[in-house]
């Protein structure tokens, strides 16, 4: 999506929860990003929320009162019924969400040695450096 609209981008910025599988501390968070790095050739920046602090998050704030408004009186009677009537919210200034069901299996369970982090071209922020830091691609990688 991003890259129809900055098709000329050349970094990624991402907020995140400060928590769950995308927390600061996730090991398999920072490594599936590094590949995600690597792939896109692209810089990543990562700043967390720190714990307790997710409504900061602007664009969760400013859609969370629209979203549940659309499914106001209606029953949740499976995960696609979510998905679409979170995908049809629309506010009045024309903001739309786009969603989507991934419905892959994924293995649980996974260690991540101090090896596979040392291969990691990870930067801490001076600000904060446990929950802000970008991944730069590596660039000896072959695809």
């Amino acid at each position: 999506m991003g890259q129809r609209v900055y098709p000329k981008g050349k970094e990624l910025l991402i907020m995140a929860d400060g928590g769950g599988s995308n927390g600061a501390r996730v090991r398999l968070w920072k490594l599936k990003l590094q590949r995600l790095a690597d792939e896109l050739a692209m810089v990543i920046h990562v700043r967390h929320f720190p714990p307790g602090t997710s409504k900061w998050n602007k664009i969760e704030h400013r859609m969370f009162c629209h979203i549940t408004e659309n499914w106001h009186g209606r029953p949740l009677e499976s995960m696609m019924t979510v998905v679409n009537l979170i995908s049809n919210t629309k506010t009045t200034k024309g903001l739309t969400i786009s969603t989507g069901l991934d419905e892959r299996l994924y293995e649980t369970g996974t260690k991540i040695t101090e090896d596979q982090m040392k291969t990691l071209a990870i930067t801490k922020c001076d600000f904060h450096g446990e929950w802000n830091y970008r991944l730069s691609p590596r660039r000896h990688r072959k695809h």
